[in-house]
């Protein structure tokens, strides 16, 4: 199936989720039937969404099926499709193709907005919050979407918009098939949902996605040789060009930091002039990033590599320099990102609920000093390991509090590479009460000019409804001291 929907198309939509209801909606009237799977939610046309039976049944009378997030392609509705012959498209799939024109704006262009994607296993959102910031600067209409808020397929047919700043997960790359981005970002890649994907190569593959029919622009991590090779591999569209974003100096078509100063080596001139290879511009400094370091500290890196691409994927777009910088000044995270909740008797006390895999965990830590840490952590490990981060940030540790249905991934790591850490396991029989009593263990191993860090390596579903439930239940716990 290519291009629009075509007349009287029979769709099936797996989940009913916010991703799920905004497929629905966009849908109607453009659809011939929708039949809605969702094992969970009440007014799903079908309940039994595991059952490979029904899947088949359901499956013989559609023409396509779209598949929410969450749904791994081992679930017997999508297995079903697969066997039957019929596609399975993500939300991002259907909102390409739903784009609408847009209404000309400030910049004069038309056709549908273009959309400026950032993939990574760690930075997505702040990246993508940062990139509109710095779009919203510029004076563009412009939209964040995906996992950090709207549904793109809403924003897709949004005819005000003159470009989207989009989040993607490697679940919503999976079933994306024909996106032709304007310019795309993977951030990093580390070991993550191992059990969605089933190996590294597959998770890392689909992040590489995002490259497949790149306009302008395929910007990557320097310091993370598989986002490199991703680009490499990626077929692009003819022109467009690998840029590199690096803590370092930056060379020719590369961004980067001299000294403190953020430098742009790569969208800084046009290509025919003559010493463009021994010019830059710069785009700021690491003062505008201040607010969003821990009080007293610099910026930590991954803040800054964050930066540099939303910066990357900004000028891409053709956003003036003086832009990236006004952005970046008037960026604020979301919540549960480095949050810090309180202080009390000399103890910082930080929610970085959102660090839900051990990458993000280990740049959450590597922003504090040798030893100030009473770290609280624990939940889904998601087939992952946790042994490189205990080896790699032993040093930042006083002690750790682990809470979590299982805490033996990180309990055993912590005991096979710092086994001079203090270590409190929270009982996890009594869930309502978890963080209380994990916080109160974090106070008794906290000293004066110490940080309490939840930054939790896991999922949060083993005991709350999400990362922002757990954020919210280690603030109230610690307020409540």
């Amino acid at each position: 199936m290519t291009g629009a929907l075509p007349d009287g198309v029979r769709v099936v939509v797996a989940g009913l989720g916010v991703t799920g209801r905004a497929v629905v909606a966009a849908l109607h009237g453009r659809a011939g039937s929708v039949v809605t799977v969702d094992g969970r939610a009440d007014d799903a046309d079908v309940r039994a969404a595991d059952d490979a039976a029904v899947a088949e049944h359901v499956v013989a009378g559609a023409d396509l099926v779209v598949a929410s997030p969450g749904w791994p392609p081992s679930s017997p509705l999508l297995v079903a499709a697969r066997a039957a012959g019929v596609p399975v498209w993500s939300e991002i799939e259907l909102a390409w193709r739903l784009r609408v024109e847009r209404v000309p704006g400030p910049d004069g262009r038309r056709g549908p907005a273009p959309w400026l994607a950032v993939t990574g296993t760690n930075g997505k959102t702040t990246t993508v919050e940062m990139l509109a910031s710095i779009l919203a600067a510029a004076g563009l209409r412009m939209a964040a979407v995906g996992n950090v808020g709207t549904p793109v397929v809403e924003a897709a047919q949004d005819p005000t918009l003159d470009v989207l700043a989009v989040e993607l997960s490697s679940f919503q790359l999976h079933h994306t098939l024909t996106t032709s981005f304007e310019a795309a970002a993977v951030l990093n890649v580390a070991a993550d949902h191992l059990d969605w994907h089933g190996s590294l190569e597959a998770y890392a593959a689909d992040k590489g996605r995002v490259y497949a029919r790149a306009q302008l622009a395929c910007v990557y991590n320097t310091a993370d040789p598989r986002t490199e090779q991703l680009v490499r591999d990626a077929d692009v569209t003819e022109g467009a060009r690998a840029v590199g974003f690096t803590l370092g100096a930056p060379g020719p078509g590369q961004l980067g930091v001299v000294e403190d100063v953020l430098v742009d080596r790569a969208f800084h001139t046009g290509s025919s002039v003559r010493d463009r290879q021994r010019t830059a511009a710069e785009l700021g400094t690491l003062a505008d990033l201040a607010h969003l370091a821990p009080a007293g500290a610099p910026a930590p890196a991954h803040v800054v590599a964050n930066a540099l691409a939303a910066a990357a994927l900004a000028r891409a777009h053709g956003v003036p320099a003086a832009a990236v910088r006004d952005g970046l000044r008037a960026f604020r995270p979301g919540a549960h990102r480095i949050a810090r909740v309180r202080e009390l008797d000399g103890v910082a006390w930080v929610d970085d609920s959102k660090a839900t895999n051990a990458h993000a965990a280990a740049a959450s830590l590597g922003a504090y000093g040798a030893g100030t840490v009473v770290w609280v952590a624990g939940g889904l490990a998601k087939g992952a390991s946790f042994d490189a981060l205990v080896a790699g940030r032993a040093d930042r540790l006083r002690a750790a509090v682990l809470i979590g249905v299982d805490p033996e991934p990180i309990r055993g790591a912590l005991a096979r590479h710092a086994p001079e850490v203090p270590v409190v396991v929270v009982d996890p029989g009594d869930t309502g009460s978890v963080m209380r009593r994990a916080v109160a263990a974090a106070r008794d191993l906290a000293e004066p000019g110490d940080t309490v860090l939840l930054a939790p390596a896991g999922a949060s579903m083993d005991q709350f409804a999400s990362y922002a439930q757990r954020g919210e239940a280690f603030a109230t716990a610690v307020a409540e001291l």
